[in-house]
């Protein structure tokens, strides 16, 4: 954390933007992100099992919509976060970047070593790497349910209600 205070200390809205050696401490701390594609004429979304490696991240895939998407001309997005329980502070980072296949046989198996284990069951023979362009964070505090607001807070109710 760049500084000693604490996220929302002074007001329950403030968000501390995190700099490039924290972003990449916090993507380390997890696994799972989602990854943001271009399919044909939508974005579509997909979890991916990362691992951090010399500034890119990793992830294994089978042949399909999310190989295919991924490696294709169009950049990608990785978006990972996490929340501290005990402490409500959660974080987001934002990664976009362009992915390609792993294909030199030394760098396939330096990527072996990094025990990257998808959580779903099937052949991932597809190791993808995104080299980033951008990497972005914050934190910020969770605020409590109760003080929510949406414009439908103000909205006028029916008698009945």
């Amino acid at each position: 954390m760049s500084t000693d205070r604490k996220p929302g200390a002074d007001t329950p809205h403030e968000v501390e933007n995190l700099d490039n050696h924290e972003c990449w401490r916090l993507l380390r701390s997890v696994s799972v992100g989602r990854l943001a594609v271009w399919v044909e004429d939508h974005p579509d979304i997909f979890p991916v099992n990362y691992k951090v490696d010399h500034g890119t991240l990793v992830f294994r895939t089978a042949e399909g919509t999310k190989l295919q998407s991924a490696t294709g001309d169009t950049p990608v997005a990785v978006e990972a976060d996490g929340v501290d329980a005990d402490t409500g502070i959660a974080w987001s980072i934002v990664v976009k970047g362009q992915a390609a296949p792993v294909k030199d046989p030394q760098e396939v198996l330096d990527t072996v070593g990094l025990l990257l284990f998808p959580w779903q069951a099937g052949t991932k023979e597809h190791f993808v790497r995104i080299t980033p362009d951008t990497v972005t964070g914050r934190r910020f505090k969770v605020a409590p349910p109760l003080t929510w607001w949406t414009p439908l807070d103000d909205a006028t109710r029916s008698s009945d209600e």
